[in-house]
């Protein structure tokens, strides 16, 4: 496998975007190919067995294509998926999860909320995860219903998302949370109205920075960080319009490409 090889990234839709965001920003030598599986948006009401095909399906793209690498930017396909695709496919994959940990550790309050799919929430490995951090807390979680197909229109600043958005936080708010853990890739597009609602005492966090860092160091460790100085391939394609994709990416335009393609 060359240094120069893609890293591979997918997700249920747009969302994940804002995962590559966070790797494009901290290794920008990289060449990369974004899957985004709008066709199928969302994962969160699914199955198991949908999400898992789904998710496979995705990984076999990428792989295709000669990835040497493969993010799952999406917290529901991670939490039901990823033990079968490592299992399956040799080739190093890096999954996200629901910060949980860090909101739980640095919580004052002893209340942190979370917001996520009903994939997300309901996987073993979300539960596994909370059990682990959360004892001597209260955690508010929220299904966010709704919120991503109106990401991925694009209706960021519609009156619909805004109610959706005060029903989810309200309980939160009763309850006194310092911290509000995005559980799904596609709600870091939502933090600034987000933070327009909340008080300054919560802290809003998610997983891109992190997955951005172990996405680095697994390249360090393999040997494959791309040395390259040359100005990187970054490559977009969704199975829906890309009309969403090239506005979430608007501030890449010229550096990115992104292009309609069955998968």
């Amino acid at each position: 496998m060359k240094k120069t090889a893609p890293i591979g990234i997918f997700d249920s839709g747009v969302g994940g975007s804002s995962i590559w965001k966070e790797i494009h920003q901290l290794l920008p030598n990289e060449n990369t190919i974004y899957l985004a599986d709008s066709a199928n948006a969302p994962y969160g009401n699914r199955s198991e067995a949908e999400i898992v095909a789904l998710s496979i399906k995705n990984t076999e793209v990428l792989i295709s294509m000669g990835c040497k690498l493969i993010v799952v930017a999406c917290n529901t396909a991670t939490t039901n998926a990823i033990d079968i695709l490592r299992t399956n496919y040799n080739i190093p994959i890096i999954g996200i999860e629901p910060a949980i940990k860090p909101a739980a550790l640095q919580t004052r309050s002893k209340s942190i909320g979370i917001l996520a799919t009903k994939g997300t929430l309901s996987s073993t490995l979300f539960h596994k995860t909370s059990e682990a951090f959360t004892k001597d807390i209260s955690v508010i979680e929220i299904v966010g219903e709704g919120l991503v197909p109106l990401i991925e229109k694009g209706a960021l600043g519609s009156k619909e998302l805004q109610k959706l958005l005060e029903k989810y936080t309200a309980p939160m708010l009763a309850a006194k949370i310092d911290y509000l853990v995005l559980g799904c890739s596609h709600y870091p597009y939502l933090i600034p109205q987000l933070q327009k609602m909340l008080p300054e005492t919560v802290t809003i966090i998610d997983s891109g920075e992190a997955v951005a860092r172990q996405t680095r160091l697994m390249l360090e460790n393999i040997a494959l960080l791309s040395e390259e100085k040359e100005l990187p391939e970054l490559q977009f394609y969704t199975n829906a319009e890309i009309d969403t994709l090239t506005f979430l990416l608007k501030e890449f335009e010229g550096k990115i490409h992104i292009q309609k393609k069955e998968f």
